[in-house]
């Protein structure tokens, strides 16, 4: 039911926009829709294969030290606007000294961000939302307390299991799958933490607590930045490759509107007779292509003269670190999950093209 719910208005306003009647104001808004409604589906899918990963164990964590500040502070910018539009009042008790974990900084930020968004849901317009994180017993200790609208008491001992969300309330209208608190759980416990919920009872609010073991060692050095090289200048050449066509023709056209120059091919093959005749400054491979897969295409790519100093980055539907790692002995320069964030995606081109 909730994956279905955003095809609705997303079915509706392409519908609308292919009449061709709209004024500007209308498009406008039908654009919005469909941008808003993809993201959200965006989102649900990816709480779907978190959930597989992790409950298969495939998830893999890099473990690194990390200040808990930072962690909260990436959490809040997420949740942010979602914590504006319903008018919440947020305010954060952060304890002086360091508060260091050892994980994954992505997966950590997910877990904070998860409870504050949980918190930002379930709470009236207009609420109060307390983050707080301090040093307990050996561990450090994060909590999201709420004045919302509380939890049932015998729900409480299962609200971090999977799918509980549709238990919890009959009002799906924030269209969740009940998977954020279980992703919570699921990636506490990797990092050696635990969970905890508390609820006086329905209407009275809620707490959730995430306990991190302490990390007492000063945090080592991260890991060196990369250096891009510049390769382009204005007028930078974009090859775009992407087996789906209506995917591959909609980057293509914000990136001209962007200002770059683009070519784009849905195969392999047509894309290494592209950059051979029109060699580009950047490549954006698809992965899954259905003669030459992306990997190959990149190492093809690294080969050719014309082409072995461009910036490839692969477009894909895996993630995980392995993902990553693959694409870098590939030659990937830079790794991006599907959809693009078109922000990063511009902040990246604009790098390569001062």
């Amino acid at each position: 039911h909730e994956l279905r719910n955003p095809l609705a208005p997303i079915t509706t306003a392409a519908q609308l926009l292919q009449r061709g009647q709209m004024d500007a104001p209308g498009i406008q808004r039908a654009s919005d829709i469909i941008a808003r409604q993809a993201q959200h589906m965006t989102s649900l899918v990816n709480d779907l294969l978190d959930v597989s990963r992790v409950t298969r164990g495939q998830v893999t964590i890099t473990r690194e030290a990390l200040e808990v500040r930072e962690i909260v502070g990436a959490a809040v910018e997420q949740v942010r606007p979602l914590m504006d539009a319903r008018g919440h009042e947020l305010h954060c008790e952060i304890a002086s000294g360091a508060l260091r974990v050892e994980g994954d900084r992505t997966r950590l930020v997910q877990v904070v961000s998860n409870i504050l968004n949980n918190a930002a849901k379930y709470t009236t317009p207009g609420g109060c939302i307390v983050l707080s994180a301090r040093i307990e017993a050996g561990d450090v200790r994060v909590a999201v307390r709420d004045n919302g609208q509380g939890i049932d008491p015998p729900i409480l001992p299962y609200i971090f299991d999977l799918f509980i969300q549709a238990e919890r309330t009959p009002d799906r209208s924030q269209g969740g799958l009940g998977l954020g608190l279980a992703l919570v759980k699921s990636l506490a416990v990797l990092h050696g933490g635990r969970v905890e919920a508390h609820s006086e009872g329905l209407g009275k609010g809620s707490e959730f607590v995430v306990y991190l073991p302490c990390l007492a060692a000063a945090p080592e050095a991260g890991p060196p930045r990369l250096d891009v090289q510049s390769r382009g200048a204005r007028g930078l050449k974009v090859l775009v490759v992407d087996d789906n066509v209506d995917a591959a023709q909609m980057l293509g056209t914000l990136l001209e509107m962007s200002g770059y120059e683009v070519k784009v091919e849905y195969d392999g093959k047509g894309a290494l007779a592209s950059a051979l005749q029109a060699p580009p400054d950047v490549a954006l491979l698809d992965i899954g292509l259905p003669d030459i897969d992306g990997h190959e295409l990149a190492r093809r790519l690294r080969a050719m003269p014309e082409t072995t100093q461009a910036m490839l980055v692969a477009l894909t539907g895996y993630g995980q670190e392995e993902d990553r790692q693959r694409a870098h002995h590939a030659g990937f320069d830079h790794h991006m999950a599907k959809p693009a964030d078109l922000a990063k995606l511009l902040e990246l081109l604009a790098a390569v093209a001062v």
